[in-house]
């Protein structure tokens, strides 16, 4: 049998080509492979995953055109192309992102970030607070910054001409304020230092042997957005210092970073001279940010 086909070519409800996607993931190895058939066949058919499966329930089926485009996008799937790339869509907190190859894909454990960031702006005591997103890729922690807290001022800073393109489309798309400047986080923005309120960043922090097991990462994720040098830390470390830079008194640094990195980051936070050092877990309960005031 082709692998590319249904089971039973000829019965295409969407319960059965459902059962057939989830059965091909599945022997791919990939564990979410529920979700993912019920997110490829609510791409081709413009639903939710809730939809989806009201559509199953109902006894919905699939047009034969309809049935060919979500076999082909099974069959990209089960190769360990990223899911986001495939629907070209990312949920970010409260927003939904243009995503695809040259930016890295926004993760669950990146929102806890942002929540952090987002709190520690709301904390200040200015009328238009300004934070700053060192390395935004998509642009997904300053649109989440910008969407919920829309009296500050937010800018966003990617060296990668590809990801900033992302970026651009998705502030266009969710139509909020954000100011996107291309260039190196290690000398951004000159003409704010002492005036900002919060600097976030998820900066590159992989060490270089560290190579990720999961195809979706090491084959499709951005090398300039995950690998920090040989222990990690070099992007984190320039981010130390034009943080310190660019923040006011009393403003707030956020960094998102691996679970074995909180002693190296406060050791070199505490050197150049930042207060106040903490680690935040993410809901896994691993060492995923730290924060530090200026």
């Amino acid at each position: 049998m082709d692998a590319g086909m249904p089971r039973d070519a000829d019965d295409r409800s969407i319960r059965a080509r459902r059962d057939d996607a989830i059965a091909r993931l599945a022997a791919a190895g990939l564990f979410d492979a529920e979700v993912d058939a019920d997110l490829l066949i609510g791409h081709v058919l413009g639903l939710s995953r809730g939809g989806v499966q009201a559509r199953v329930v109902m006894g919905g089926e699939l047009s034969e055109a309809d049935a060919a485009v979500l076999s082909a996008l099974v069959a990209r799937r089960v190769a360990r192309e990223p899911l986001q790339h495939i629907t070209g869509r990312a949920p970010f907190r409260s927003l939904d992102l243009l995503v695809g190859p040259g930016v890295l894909v926004p993760r669950p454990e990146t929102e806890g970030v942002a929540q952090l960031a987002i709190d520690a702006l709301r904390a200040m005591p200015d009328a238009e607070p300004i934070a700053v997103d060192l390395g935004t890729g998509s642009g997904a922690i300053a649109l989440a910054l910008a969407t919920e807290v829309p009296y500050a001022r937010i800018y966003g800073v990617e060296i990668s001409p590809e990801a900033m393109a992302w970026a651009r489309r998705n502030v266009d798309e969710v139509g909020v304020a954000v100011t996107l400047v291309e260039g190196d986080l290690a000398d951004a923005l000159p003409e704010l230092d002492g005036q900002v309120s919060v600097v976030v960043s998820n900066p590159p922090y992989v060490p270089a042997a560290a190579i990720p097991a999961d195809p979706e990462v090491n084959l499709h994720d951005p090398v300039l957005a995950l690998y920090g040098g040989d222990d990690g830390l070099d992007v984190i470390r320039a981010l130390s210092r034009r943080a310190f830079a660019l923040l006011r008194p009393g403003g707030a640094l956020v960094i998102e970073h691996f679970e074995t990195q909180s002693a190296p980051i406060a050791d070199l936070l505490a050197a150049d001279g930042w207060r106040a050092v903490s680690h935040h877990r993410d809901l896994t309960m691993r060492d995923r940010a730290t924060t530090a005031v200026r």
